[in-house]
């Protein structure tokens, strides 16, 4: 739990909290699915759009503009929209199948965190445990051991790790360690003027779960902490250079690294994680791991135990009594504006969905995910495939050679709908329906277990890093695959009763976002293998960094709340990703016509059909807390934007609905931005 490291995926990030949460047809079995869309007649919802905007002004608006002036945010929520639609609509599906199945081990789980007498009963008890392991350790050694067991326990470490494939060789696993020591969610939390509440909310939470563990003088020492978190940040490298993949692609030995950051005690470290001295590993934010391992070197013993408290009980407290639950939310609620705290009922089915996510994802598709979508997704990749063949072939930037390597690239490019071809299998897991701290020891445990067992490895690209149920896709980049889970393959994203221009336009424009993350700023730096080299002529790089910061610094200007602007390079990848899916999704819409003309419906013509859904399949409103945290540590940009950042460098869309000079959205077509 402590430890871990997210590594290699480019995903959508539809829902944008982990914070999650009125469900449309829960509960619907797959045999009674209905044969009609479930928004309108033909899979637009009609009813939310503004008609009095010109859709040259504000498409969004007028795609969704009486939807978004009569919609509020719920309390206990940071956002709404479509992804949270899809998302609760999910997660009643999945509360169903645990009620169901109380004998089965997600059963049991989620009985364990509903047993909310059971968990008052217990208290700080087993929390306490941890708490005294942690203070019961001798020296900086001993305490560089219990960080590196903090993979798959509470607590926190200054370096994560994980296993994932070796840039170089992509076809073997490695370990891979970052940076990572912080509890606010990136470095510029601890510095920025903006988010001085949010530091203000931390601290007194720490002291608050400082106090409740009995510390001594919590507030001078959860001022030693938030110190401590600062250096941390400091060193740490921005979002920005994360994303340079080459940058992170530093290869060492245990022992080259122990001399490259000496003052820690690397061998113990991974010797708490059960991990063997490694010939060959890893070394993300390099300069970051030296500096820290620096900062451990000078920092007291005390004050590194005081720190790894606070996490221990920070990450266990959604699991201990209310007055801890209702702590941590208060600053939950200070980072993301969420007013109101979920019913415990779906906070229960969030825990099952995080630590058991497959073992009940092999249920939910028996149930929610009929055979006729997979057939209709397949052939709906195949479609966006051959668009985007086509347009390498077309591409009049590109050099001969380097369309070569691009179509080599997307033909060799697996793709993965529904669910994996294999599931886990958990029967070695224990779940007591009246032990919830101990289940969530005993999973964090045994899913750690099962990461680290691919340690030395052939990598075995069957395996997915997101659940059956999820509301999500990603692009698996040293895998050279995209996976489309269950979960997003629901209306308005999918519906297979829907018209084709709505599924193009919808779940089409996200099949050819991850297709061409293979192409973006990172994927173009990454060959069909999955092996990290660049394998585009210099020139034909230049250009499309031309291109790319043209397009770039349209974005620059959107401006989400007032003062903020986008980042154009901290998101640009999943802005080309957006602008190109949507740009081949159009083509694979054109070409599943046959050559017909598409029929128009309520007065739309197919390409309008097309732009609508796009455009409502984005719909959503979010809290400014949640605006901030996006800008600054997420690489997409917020919804608004993915709406009409990609429609106005579009000139289909411009014909589609009359956009001419002097309308808000207008670009001239000289200026518009052509990538793919």
């Amino acid at each position: 739990m402590g430890n871990r490291l997210l590594l290699a995926a480019s995903a959508l990030a539809l829902v944008a909290t982990p914070l999650a949460s009125a469900p449309l047809r829960a509960g619907t079995p797959v045999a009674a699915a209905a044969a009609k869309p479930v928004y309108g007649a033909w899979g637009v919802d009609l009813d939310a759009r503004d008609p009095t905007i010109k859709p040259g002004d504000d498409f969004e608006r007028y795609a969704s503009g009486h939807w978004l002036a009569a919609t509020e945010i719920p309390a206990d929520k940071p956002s709404i929209g479509v992804s949270w639609e899809m998302y609760e609509r999910t997660r009643a599906n999945l509360q169903k199948l645990l009620t169901e199945d109380a004998s089965s081990q997600y059963g049991a789980l989620y009985a364990s965190f509903l047993d909310e007498a059971r968990v008052e009963q217990v208290g700080l008890a087993p929390l306490m445990k941890d708490i005294a392991e942690v203070r019961a350790l001798p020296d900086k050694r001993a305490f560089a051991r219990h960080m590196g067991s903090t993979y798959g326990r509470f607590g926190i470490a200054l370096f994560g790790s994980g296993v994932s494939g070796d840039p170089s060789n992509p076809d073997m696993n490695v370990l891979w360690i970052g940076q990572s020591g912080l509890g606010l969610p990136n470095r510029d939390y601890y510095t920025a003027p903006t988010f001085k509440p949010q530091r203000e909310a931390y601290l007194a939470y720490i002291t608050r779960t400082l106090t409740a563990i009995g510390v001594a003088s919590p507030d001078a020492a959860a001022k030693k902490i938030m110190a401590l978190e600062t250096a941390i940040a400091a060193k740490s490298w921005a979002a920005i250079q994360q994303r340079d993949l080459g940058k992170l692609n530093n290869p060492m030995s245990s022992a080259e690294l122990t001399t490259y950051a000496p003052g820690f005690y690397w061998n113990a470290f991974f010797a708490g994680q059960h991990v063997t001295p490694q010939q060959r590993m890893i070394v993300g934010e390099k300069s970051a791991i030296r500096d820290l391992a620096a900062i451990y070197a000078r920092t007291p013993l005390a004050t590194l135990k005081l720190w790894q408290q606070f996490h221990v009980a920070n990450q266990a407290s959604r699991y201990l009594t209310k007055t801890m639950v209702e702590s941590r939310f208060a600053f939950i609620s200070a980072l993301a504006g969420v007013r109101q705290i979920e019913p415990r009922w779906k906070r229960a089915v969030g825990v099952v969905d995080g630590q058991l996510g497959e073992l009940v994802g092999q249920d939910y598709i028996r149930h929610y995910f009929p055979a006729n979508s997979k057939a209709k997704m397949d052939a709906l990749v195949a479609n966006l495939k051959a668009a985007m063949n086509d347009r390498i072939r077309g591409n009049d930037w590109m050099s001969q050679p380097t369309k070569d390597a691009a179509l080599e690239k997307l033909a060799r490019m697996d793709v993965m709908v529904g669910y994996p071809d294999k599931f886990r299998d958990f029967s070695g897991l224990k779940i007591d329906p009246a032990d919830l701290y101990g289940n969530i020891v005993r999973a964090g445990l045994f899913n750690a277990a099962y990461e680290l067992a691919d340690l030395g490895k052939s990598v075995d690209r069957r395996k997915w890093s997101m659940n059956p149920q999820e509301v999500n896709a990603y692009n698996g980049t040293l895998e050279n695959k995209i996976v489309f889970p269950a979960g997003i393959l629901q209306a308005p994203m999918f519906d297979p009763a829907a018209d084709d221009a709505v599924n193009y336009g919808a779940i089409g424009a996200i099949i050819g976002h991850e297709i061409t993350h293979g192409f973006d700023d990172k994927g173009r730096k990454i060959d069909a293998t999955g092996k990290l080299h660049d394998w585009w002529a210099p020139s034909d790089g230049e250009r499309f960094e031309q291109l790319a910061a043209a397009f770039g610094a349209q974005y620059a200007k959107y401006e989400v709340i007032p003062g903020l602007f986008v980042n154009p390079q901290l998101t640009m990848g999943e802005n080309i990703a957006d602008f190109a899916g949507l740009t081949v999704a159009l083509d694979a819409y054109h070409r599943s016509l046959g050559g017909n003309q598409a029929p128009v419906i309520d007065g739309l013509t197919g390409d309008q059909r097309f732009f609508l859904a796009y455009a409502q399949a984005w719909r959503g409103k979010d809290r400014e807390e949640l605006v901030r945290m996006q800008v600054t540590t997420d690489p997409h940009t917020p919804n608004r934007y993915r709406v009409l950042g990609p429609l106005r460098n579009i000139d289909a869309w411009y014909a589609a609905f009359g956009v001419k000079p002097g309308d808000k959205l207008f670009i001239p077509p000289e200026q518009r931005v052509r990538i793919w």
